[in-house]
């Protein structure tokens, strides 16, 4: 069984950071690639990083370039989204997701629909107070 958890949301003072995990099973990291997205009240879903499952690079979503940083655990099993100088306008329910016809960066950075993922997590939310 595919199965994505996320935690380690949480509320954050304008310019705080917070750790972002999300634990994966049923299928393997080396295989396929991760991407982590957000939404916002009221606003669509939308793409923030990912890593590819056609080359391993992160890529990263214009308005979160140079603030999060997207990593795999050493255990495999993990992908993590380090969020440094957070703002407001980062408040959201963020969902890890992975996507076993194509790849996730596709739906981050390419202009693909972020519903062409297969697999989703139920989120965890963060919340940026002023």
């Amino acid at each position: 069984q595919v199965l994505l958890v996320e935690s380690g949301g949480g509320l954050v003072q304008s310019g705080g950071s917070l750790r972002l995990s999300c634990r994966t099973s049923g299928f393997s990291l080396d295989h396929f690639g991760v991407g982590w997205f957000r939404q916002a009240p009221g606003k669509e879903r939308e793409g923030v990083s990912c890593i590819s499952s056609r080359d391993r690079s992160t890529q990263y979503s214009d308005s979160v370039k140079g603030r999060f940083t997207i990593s795999m655990d050493n255990d495999r099993r993990t992908i993590h989204l380090d969020m440094n100088n957070l703002k407001p306008e980062d408040t959201a329910v963020y969902y890890c997701a992975t996507d076993f016809g194509g790849d996730p960066c596709s739906s981050v950075v390419g202009g693909i629909t972020v519903y062409a993922m297969d697999y989703w997590g139920k989120g965890t939310l963060v919340t940026v107070s002023s």
